[in-house]
């Protein structure tokens, strides 16, 4: 606690007081994103290295059962799971780390009185420092299968920034509701389940027809995945209407998240 309490600034002096938060702020990021890492590594003997392993090893599973049923029609079909699981995880990462993370941050936000939104953006970044890492492995299955990549993979970063800000939203929906609803979690953990079979990480859309594609074309994870593959394994951008639902849902979601957190913020100091 005293560690983040007298946080360290130099030049004080010449600094503005919103300057100084905004240094204490970062200075906290850094230090519970770290702590964030090292907690999820302390008993691992490969530690970080796991980051890179997870994605193979999830990818060659994924691959080994499915490949029989539709390997045929999806070109690269490995690369087509690994874009998936990687904009899914990103998301899912981020938002399951977040769920608790008022809940578990309790002694900070009632007597150090950080802004609550700094604990909800430091899981969710520790999600993405996570996914830089599982980039490796992305970058050496493109190498192994040889995927052509081409100047359309500079579009990448805006998908998964706009993934990363649905993600953030979300988290904050989430983080607040935990505060009050518990059994948020497990309802959660339904919803997720949910949103990877309506994803098509390991399946086409193609050939989908009447509400079922409605449904996954409405599902905003699915557009992001799907975007990602565009991009990087056929060679096109998303179509302007892709555009439009990737910033509205990132947009909308945390407006909506951050608006949730803040106006519950006197709430949640109470109840936990």
């Amino acid at each position: 606690m005293g560690k983040y309490s007298e946080l360290y600034i130099d030049d004080v002096g010449s600094l503005t007081e919103k300057q100084q938060k905004r240094k204490q702020y970062m200075f906290l990021i850094r230090e519970l994103v770290g702590r964030e890492i090292k907690r999820k590594y302390s008993r691992s003997f490969l530690g970080i290295i796991w980051s890179v392993l997870s994605p193979l090893l999830r990818m060659t599973i994924l691959a080994v059962i499915f490949s029989q049923i539709f390997d045929r029609a999806i070109p690269h079909f490995p690369i087509y799971i690994m874009t998936g699981q990687m904009i899914f995880g990103l998301f899912t990462d981020a938002a399951n780390a977040s769920l608790t993370t008022l809940v578990d941050n309790r002694p900070m936000l009632i007597k150090v009185k950080f802004p609550m939104e700094v604990f909800v953006f430091t899981r969710s970044y520790s999600a993405f420092v996570n996914f830089m890492y599982s980039m490796v492995a992305y970058i050496l299955m493109l190498v192994v299968f040889r995927v052509s990549v081409t100047w359309y993979v500079l579009y990448f970063p805006v998908i998964v920034f706009f993934t990363l800000l649905f993600a953030l939203g979300t988290s904050f929906i989430l983080a607040t509701a935990y505060v009050f609803f518990g059994d948020i979690k497990h309802l959660w953990a339904v919803i997720t389940q949910l949103l990877f079979f309506t994803s098509a990480i390991f399946w086409s859309v193609d050939d989908l027809t009447g509400v079922i594609d409605v449904v996954v074309r409405a599902n905003p994870i699915f557009n992001y995945i799907h975007s990602a593959r565009q991009v990087v394994m056929w060679q096109e951008f998303p179509s302007v209407g892709q555009n439009i639902q990737m910033i509205f849902w990132g947009v909308f979601a945390y407006a909506l998240g951050y608006a949730v957190l803040r106006k519950n913020k006197t709430k949640i100091l109470i109840k936990i």
